[in-house]
C-alpha cells in the first residue's frame, strides 16, 4: 500500500478481532518505523510501552471505561514521553555527526529546554502525536487497523504502568484487525474552511 492510499484508508477502529495475533517481527517493524518520526533536536523522547500482560490489559480496560479495544487489539501501546530527555546525555542524539555539529547542537538543546516546563511538555506531546500517526499509517500499510485513544484515566494508567515522574502519557494506540469495516466518515470540513491564505481575516 502506498502512502497516499494508507492516509486515505486509515480509520479509527473500535472493534478488533480478539483472536488475531501480530507476529514479533511485525511488532518490531511497526515500532522501528515509528522511531523514525521527527522530534525537535532529535531527542527522540517518545517511549512505547507495549502492554502484553493480559491482566494488565484488563486493568487498563477498566481505567478506560471498559473500551474493548484495550484487550481485543493485537497490539496495545501506551505512548509516553520522557520530558527530561533533553538533559539526559544529549550528545547521544548526535553521535553520528561530527564534533562541529555536536558542539553547536548540544548547547542549543539546553538553551531551548532548560527552565521551560511548558516547552518540555509541548514538545513531548508534539513528538508523540507525530509518532502515533507514523505508527498508525505504518500499521495500515501492513493491512492492519488502529485506534488512537485518550479516553482513559491518565493517572490510573500511569500508576498501572509505573510511569516515572519525569514522563507523561500522551495517548494509547490500539492496533489489530477490524471485526467489521469502519463506518462512513462523519463529515469532513471543506478545504476552504480549514486552509487559510496567509492570515486569518
Amino acid at each position: 500500500m502506498n502512502t497516499i492510499e494508507a492516509i486515505e484508508s486509515r480509520r479509527s477502529v473500535k472493534l478488533f478481532d480478539p483472536e488475531y495475533r501480530i507476529s514479533q517481527e511485525e511488532q518490531q517493524q511497526l515500532l522501528a518505523l515509528a522511531m523514525l518520526s521527527p522530534t525537535a533536536f532529535n531527542i527522540q523522547h517518545w517511549r512505547f510501552v507495549v502492554i502484553s500482560d493480559p491482566v494488565l490489559r484488563l486493568a487498563i480496560r477498566d481505567a478506560a471505561w471498559n473500551q474493548a479495544q484495550v484487550t481485543d487489539s493485537a497490539l496495545f501501546i501506551v505512548l509516553c514521553a520522557d520530558m527530561q530527555a533533553w538533559q539526559k546525555q544529549p550528545e547521544r542524539y548526535w553521535v553520528n555527526s561530527g564534533p562541529d555539529v555536536q558542539n553547536a547542537i548540544v548547547p542549543m538543546i539546553d538553551n531551548y529546554y532548560r527552565d521551560k516546563p511548558q516547552v518540555q511538555r509541548d514538545e513531548a506531546l508534539r513528538s508523540c502525536g507525530m509518532a502515533a500517526q507514523t505508527l498508525m499509517l505504518a500499521a495500515k500499510s501492513l493491512g492492519l487497523d488502529s485506534c488512537p485513544m485518550d479516553g482513559f484515566d491518565f493517572q490510573k494508567v500511569a500508576e498501572l504502568i509505573k510511569l516515572p515522574d519525569d514522563h507523561l502519557i500522551a495517548m494509547c494506540v490500539a492496533i489489530g484487525k477490524a471485526l467489521q469495516p469502519a463506518k462512513a466518515r462523519g463529515g469532513q470540513l471543506s478545504y476552504q474552511q480549514v486552509v487559510i491564505d496567509n492570515r486569518f481575516s
